[in-house]
């Protein structure tokens, strides 16, 4: 039985773990800075960094308190390297190192990533590889072939917006606060005229997605702008003055925009699946969570699926304790010269041609 410390901190959860054999969370605390960064609608940086450096310790100390867990009890430790934040990345796996260091226990860097598809272990079931994940969060938005733990094909990714992303900017015109996910679901399920159609990039012929288009069809409409133009985009010709269209209500954009999202993600997901002959698809990220894309992804997945409870799709070191499990062999000395990688880097995650 091998008892594994994880600690995730890329953005602006706090959070800790311990987790048996990358199967079995004993415990799962996490610290949400969600009120703090709702003030500024949305995560300043340095500001995230200042509380995980408060909140660290306290939930490091609750998750092994939960877990009945001493020092002596535990195999490992370890903590995201990237992609996020660097000085919210900064604090977690530092404090990895410190903790690992004084306790003479190896240190694991884990890929953020790689931690987000890691959930779907921390099951009964265990997912049959190869697989295809369906990686879906406020910063990433990718269809990767998982061919073995920790190596990965990379067959498509967002051009412009992650799906996350394109949810708060949404939910920010609607003036629903930050973080936008979970009010703006709250606020389509009351739609009652479920009429309003939004548009969806499907990009024939490429597995990347693009959702720009999309959260500027929700701006015009709720503006009240007519989206008519010339043959080539550019303005049509002058005609007499007429009332501008009414805005829709809140509730049915919000339907329409969450509907467009889920039906692009899960087309695609369960298509590019069966393309490639995957034994699962895996759903994971902080979106996975959201009801209407697990409804949608369920109705059309031709091969087994897993799907994460919500608590273990949006960040937390459960994962990275189930990640951590397969890269026992990687494990290094945390006195050595290491490095962390930030959000325009990968962790570890192992990406071929």
């Amino acid at each position: 039985m091998t008892r594994i410390l994880a600690i995730e901190s890329s953005c602006d959860e706090t959070a800790a773990a311990v987790v048996v054999d990358g199967r079995r969370a004993l415990s799962s605390v996490v610290a949400s800075q969600d009120e703090l960064h709702a003030r500024t609608g949305g995560v300043v940086p340095e500001v995230a960094a200042r509380q995980h450096l408060r909140a660290l310790l306290p939930v490091v100390r609750e998750a092994l308190r939960r877990a009945e867990c001493g020092w002596d009890n535990l195999d490992a430790v370890a903590a995201t390297a990237g992609p996020g934040l660097p000085g919210a990345l900064v604090v977690g796996f530092n404090a990895a190192r410190g903790l690992a260091y004084a306790r003479g226990l190896p240190l694991i860097a884990v890929d953020h990533i790689e931690g987000h598809v890691s959930a779907n272990w921390l099951g009964a079931e265990e997912p049959e590889l190869p697989a295809l994940a369906l990686v879906v969060s406020g910063g990433h938005t990718e269809l990767l072939l998982m061919e073995g733990h920790g190596q990965f094909r990379r067959l498509g990714g967002t051009r412009d917006d992650a799906a996350g992303e394109a949810f708060d900017k949404v939910a920010r015109l609607l003036d629903l606060g930050y973080p936008g996910g979970p009010p703006l679901s709250a606020l389509a399920r009351t739609a009652t005229d479920r009429t309003l159609t939004l548009p969806r990039a499907w990009l024939r012929g490429s597995d990347d997605f693009s959702f720009s288009g999309l959260k500027t069809a929700v701006l015009h409409t709720v503006r009240g702008v007519s989206q008519q133009g010339g043959p080539s985009g550019e303005p049509p010709p002058v005609t007499p003055p007429v009332a501008p269209p009414a805005a829709p209500p809140a509730a049915e954009v919000a339907w329409a925009f969450e509907e467009s999202v889920a039906d692009v993600l899960s087309r695609k997901a369960a298509r590019v699946a069966e393309r490639e002959a995957a034994g699962s698809l895996l759903l994971a990220g902080g979106v996975a969570a959201n009801a209407r894309l697990r409804e949608r992804v369920q109705e059309r997945a031709t091969v087994p699926l897993f799907i994460p409870p919500p608590d273990l799709c949006t960040d937390n070191a459960a994962m990275i304790g189930a990640a951590a499990f397969r890269h026992l062999d990687e494990a290094v000395d945390p006195a050595a010269p290491l490095d962390i990688f930030s959000t325009a880097r990968r962790g570890s995650l192992r990406l071929s041609a």
